[in-house]
């Protein structure tokens, strides 16, 4: 028997208020960030709420179309990213750079950022794929598990070395990490996963070798300009003064914020213009400095509890194709959220992701709103059966 409920019973309105948490949040560190600058603070705040509204119409349009129809999408959505990215890559006339990296369609000026909608489109083509996969009764065994990586390899890769080439390492990163999450849903098996990430460390290990003992080669597969971003990772007191600038900075901030920060609009860091692209990729130092641990802590719960009703949503569906949109969303969401606050605090490299729902900024924001429309669409067309699960 079936428990019916109508389409806003069944809205989680627990994801809709965290997220709602984050955005004011957002708008609080934005304000405070914008100190810095010649413009009113209140000029970016309004924009960025001019985005959220954006964003909040098109998370509620996706949830009008049926999930399930999203498989008839996946392949032209697909063909659609894949040409935009072309179009980035070899029609000069169309695209726009930026700081040396060419990742925007445009005229003059950039219009939008290809790769944060080709970060949907991939989730939605790969969850499809590992859908028509998972129908398929196959035996387990290593042979069988590389064709199915092969198959998701082929779908995933063109998208990853055209982002990569822009050169937008992270989000070339975010396109890796959503490969690697599909690769774990399609059920291969452990001994798999281990080569993979085997794998993976080997090839680390390869370009520590190469840096030491053929640089020649290594500049050939790690661009020149970034090397001294990975030297200012390694020991940003090393050059305070060019590549560590920032994140030297930005930790100096972080670290005097102590237990309760040093208040709205009082951190000695964000509001001297010491951190650029503060209230974009290191708007985190805004929060750490002004809010300390607490206001740290508390966006932290806040991102945990946005993703543990994710995960509840995704356990809770009992069509497969929609348990794998849910995760692909999640992985999406959590690589975000361990790079952008890892390179603020300097664990890992700076590579120039925004936080999700918190940085200011339109592309990101909006992708990541479609992607949480991905999820509640799922939840309100999720079935829920006194007896059975859905065939």
């Amino acid at each position: 028997m079936q428990e019916r409920k109508s389409a806003f019973q069944q809205l989680d309105y627990s994801l809709l208020f965290f997220l709602f948490v984050l955005m004011c949040i957002s708008l609080v560190a934005i304000y405070s960030a914008a100190g810095q600058y010649h413009y009113a603070p209140v000029y970016y705040v309004q924009r960025q709420i001019i985005w959220f509204g954006i964003g909040t119409i098109l998370m509620f349009a996706v949830m009008v179309v049926d999930y399930e129809d999203f498989k008839n999408f996946s392949i032209p959505l697909y063909i659609i990213g894949m040409v935009m990215l072309l179009i980035v890559r070899f029609v000069p006339y169309l695209s726009v750079t930026r700081n040396g990296a060419t990742r925007w369609i445009g005229l003059d000026a950039p219009l939008f950022q290809p790769s944060e909608f080709v970060k949907i489109f991939l989730i939605i083509a790969l969850a499809h794929l590992i859908f028509l996969i998972a129908k398929k009764p196959r035996e387990k065994s290593f042979k069988s598990d590389c064709i199915v990586i092969g198959k998701i390899l082929a779908v995933g890769l063109p998208p990853f070395a055209l982002i990569l080439v822009q050169p937008d390492l992270g989000t070339a990163l975010i396109i890796a990490a959503t490969i690697f999450i599909m690769i774990l849903m399609v059920g291969v098996s452990f001994r798999m996963i281990s080569l993979l990430m085997g794998l993976a460390g080997a090839f680390v290990a390869f370009l520590v070798w190469l840096h030491n003992n053929h640089m020649e080669y290594f500049i050939k597969i790690i661009r020149k300009h970034q090397l001294p971003r990975i030297y200012a990772w390694l020991d940003p007191s090393a050059d305070t003064r060019g590549e560590g600038y920032q994140l030297y900075h930005a930790i100096q901030g972080i670290g005097s914020g102590q237990l309760y920060g040093s208040g709205f609009g009082s951190g000695v860091k964000a509001q001297s213009g010491s951190i650029p692209e503060l209230h974009t990729d290191f708007i985190f130092a805004v929060i750490g400095e002004e809010f300390g641990f607490v206001g740290a802590t508390v966006l932290l719960v806040v991102y945990f509890l946005l993703l543990y009703r994710m995960v509840i949503i995704a356990f809770n569906c009992n069509n497969s194709f929609g348990t794998y949109l849910v995760a692909g969303v999640i992985g999406l969401l959590v690589f975000q959220i361990f790079q952008n606050i890892g390179m603020t605090i300097g664990l890992v490299p700076i590579t120039g992701l925004a936080l999700p729902f918190i940085s200011y900024g339109g592309s990101a924001l909006i992708t990541n709103m479609l992607a949480v429309g991905i999820v509640l669409n799922v939840n309100i067309r999720t079935r829920h059966y006194m007896f059975g699960e859905e065939e």
